[in-house]
């Protein structure tokens, strides 16, 4: 049975993630030192996942397990789901900021529309000519990460999920926001030892080896296992 909601795209993630019954914990985000945890915080279950907005299995791993994660785990009161960062690129970090742009409730569609879009709007990531390269490193943070939110079509994904041009630059203009971030996927990959994403702690034990659906769903199948 969930392997068929592996199969799931943005349309029913954003299902997932929006209005909904009380009773359904993927409606409830709060935000935590480093990221936002998606769910029921008194859950037995806690699980940590580390992404990159570049990283193209994260993306994998979002069309595979982020249905059967929201309908089986998250949405009954389960299990909890943090998602935190690890900043890659200037490409990375500027969609980071726009997923933590606005109210706090807004992460986890932000999050969806980011990760489930990324093999298209990564496209420039290997076709961008030189001055638009350049754009993305030179001047000043805000001016970058505008370059960047232009050639990635950033703005147009913001527009779709209701956001205003001025609200996409206030966010991208944050420099305290940008620090904060890189800071917190420093300290984590330090903390945790992560060094690759996706990457996976269960009640804060790191998962070794594991940075797929299909090794992470048995361990999580093994917590909800009686002995």
């Amino acid at each position: 049975m969930l392997k068929r909601f592996a199969t799931l795209g943005l349309a029913a993630a954003a299902m997932i993630f929006g209005t909904g019954a009380v009773t359904n914990w993927n409606n409830q985000v709060v935000l935590t030192n480093g990221g936002h945890l998606i769910g029921n915080p008194q859950a037995k279950v806690a699980l940590i996942e580390w992404v990159s907005y570049t990283c193209p299995h994260c993306a994998h791993f979002a069309v595979d397990g982020d249905g059967a994660l929201a309908i089986a785990y998250v949405g009954p009161g389960k299990m909890s789901r943090e998602i935190r960062h690890i900043i890659r690129d200037p490409i990375d970090l500027t969609a980071a900021m726009l997923t933590n742009c606005g109210a706090v409730s807004k992460f986890a569609q932000n999050h969806a529309a980011f990760m489930h879009g990324q093999a298209k709007w990564i496209a420039p990531l290997g076709s961008a000519s030189t001055v638009q390269r350049q754009r993305w490193t030179t001047g000043n943070f805000a001016a970058r990460r505008r370059a960047i939110a232009s050639d990635f079509g950033f703005y147009d994904i913001m527009e779709r999920r209701g956001y205003r041009r001025t609200d996409v630059d206030r966010c991208l203009a944050d420099d305290a926001k940008a620090k904060s971030l890189a800071d917190m996927s420093e300290a984590d990959s330090v903390k945790y030892g992560v060094n690759s994403t996706p990457s996976f702690a269960i009640n804060g034990i790191v998962l070794a080896g594991t940075h797929d659906w299909s090794m992470l769903e048995p361990q999580l199948n093994a917590r909800f296992t009686p002995n």
